[in-house]
């Protein structure tokens, strides 16, 4: 037999190898740390053998998550975000990581207390009525008497009760959908301001079954977003007060030094071959069905499994070889470039009340911004005592020529709109200036059926995951990762590498 050849033996019925399984996973943004994470947890849980190395082209891990710590000012520092700055509890799994790493002592909620929200109306803001759940209105009295839709505009989206559902399953816009439920009024006031700062998506062209599916669920299974809604809420109080632990309240939090401490202990903790400055360039397959990675300098390296959580634009180039049939369907995949501008100020300087989280601006309005974060308001220990911290965003589809403004003119503009939407015209402190481009993918109508015609051509042994597939936010990212690594587990068996020389009586 040959002395390279890997043991056998069953294990649950199912046949399984005592040789190491190799895996390669290119990109170590949170999709491809999480992904780490978990075929550590469930190779150890499954006794079986992992290596596992971990390909970042630049020169830091994160990918889109990276904070910045300014200290100086005062007892704290200023904690500035480039990416995210939080994450969802009501999708757990992003929550679930950061206990499981042991941060749990870290979670930092948002300041609820505080929490209102501001939508642009012709130049002035107005708080979103309070029970308002994304689009849909939860209690009446502050709907009604709420200066931000007009009475026809009310009037039509309680008229979304005796509207028959749609239930053909097909795809459609969230534009589309929202006006059919809700009205045209609703779209330009609550749901074009409110879910683009989620997706920095447009509405006319944004898929709700790849983005907001719960909406078409609540349609199909009540007869109404509304009615449904409505329900659902009642029903999530009742599980939460009966399930409820005291770990957190808020469905909003983050990591009290910031985003970027997730990054951190997962770096520390995972055992496998982290590489930063470590491009790939090439991906062949070879005769056994291994894999085989070309890296720069010439370096290679061979795999039983690639994970590629990079951008779907990057994957189509990695992906020509082996997988030619998914290359045209990543590079359908839409991206858009956006940036953000942090910028602190003195708190005895600002004549604003900074009273709620921050404020969103329609795409009718016109502005040359497109949200604001209250970000000190919005969580504690992200400015020193004394001073604020606010957070504008800019760029996309909206005004992607922002993207192309040096440093300088972007201030400038950027100060000049906080003076007409906030009567702030004191000069900051400080001011960080991020800029993502073609970071932000777009879930197109028709999105879920191209992933799945991009998944079905790749071949055993490679998968695409991150936030250009299944899910843009934190939750859905590490969701997607635990999925991957448990598919990877189930479905590939490690190979013994092809032996030097082979015995003639060597029966296989």
């Amino acid at each position: 037999m040959n002395p390279l050849a890997a043991d056998r033996e069953k294990a649950g019925g199912a046949e399984r190898t005592s040789a190491t399984l190799r895996v390669a996973i290119v990109g170590g943004g949170i999709t491809g740390l999480s992904v780490a994470w978990y075929l550590e947890r469930e190779a150890a849980a499954s006794g079986v053998a992992l290596r596992y190395t971990i390909l970042e082209r630049s020169p830091r891990w994160g990918g889109k998550i990276r904070t910045e710590r300014i200290a100086g000012f005062g007892d704290e520092p200023f904690v500035i975000e480039a990416g995210p700055d939080s994450f969802l509890t009501q999708k757990p799994w992003a929550l679930r990581l950061v206990r499981e790493i042991g941060l749990a002592d870290r979670i930092l909620n948002t300041n609820d207390h505080l929490r209102r929200v501001f939508v642009l109306r012709r130049g002035k803001p107005v708080p979103l009525p309070d029970g308002v759940l994304l689009i849909v209105p939860t209690r009446i009295l502050p709907f009604v008497l709420s200066p931000l839709l007009s009475p026809p505009a009310k009037l039509r989206m309680g008229l979304e009760l005796f509207i028959p559902p749609r239930r053909d399953g097909e795809d459609e816009t969230v534009a589309d959908f929202v006006r059919r439920r809700l009205g045209a009024e609703a779209l330009d006031r609550l749901a074009e301001p409110l879910m683009s700062g989620i997706y920095n998506a447009e509405a006319e062209r944004q898929s709700l079954l790849a983005t907001f599916p719960r909406f078409r669920a609540l349609e199909e299974q009540f007869g109404s977003l509304i009615r449904g809604m409505l329900i659902s809420r009642r029903a999530h109080r009742r599980r939460r007060s009966a399930a409820s632990d005291g770990k957190t309240s808020a469905m909003f939090v983050s990591l009290r030094a910031g985003m970027y401490e997730l990054v951190e202990a997962l770096t520390d903790r995972l055992s496998g071959d982290l590489r930063l400055n470590a491009g790939v360039e090439r991906i062949v397959r070879r005769r056994g069905g291994r894999y085989e990675l070309l890296l720069d300098g010439e370096e290679r390296l061979e795999a039983d499994a690639v994970i590629i959580t990079t951008p779907a634009c990057a994957a189509a180039d990695l992906l020509q070889d082996v997988a030619p049939l998914a290359v045209e369907g990543l590079r359908a995949i839409r991206y858009v470039s956006t940036g953000t501008i942090s910028l602190a100020f003195r708190a005895d300087e600002i004549n604003h009340p900074l009273d709620g989280f921050g404020l969103v601006i329609p795409r009718s309005e016109g502005r040359r911004v497109n949200a604001i974060t209250w970000t000190s308001t919005k969580f504690d220990h992200r400015a020193p005592e004394g001073y604020v911290l606010l957070r504008v965003f800019f760029g996309g589809s909206r005004r992607p020529e922002m993207m192309e403004k040096d440093d300088d003119e972007l201030l400038s503009i950027v100060r000049s709109e906080l003076s007409e939407l906030m009567g702030l015209d004191t000069r900051p402190i400080l001011h960080r200036i991020y800029r993502w481009r073609r970071a932000n993918p777009q879930y197109d109508v028709g999105h879920l059926e191209r992933v799945g015609a991009i998944e079905a051509a790749l071949p055993s042994g490679v998968y695409v995951t991150g936030s250009a597939y299944r899910g843009v936010g934190l939750p859905d990212c590490v969701y997607q990762a635990q999925q991957t690594a448990r598919r990877v587990l189930e479905t590939i068996r490690p190979q013994a590498p092809a032996p030097i020389q082979v015995s003639t009586q060597d029966g296989g």
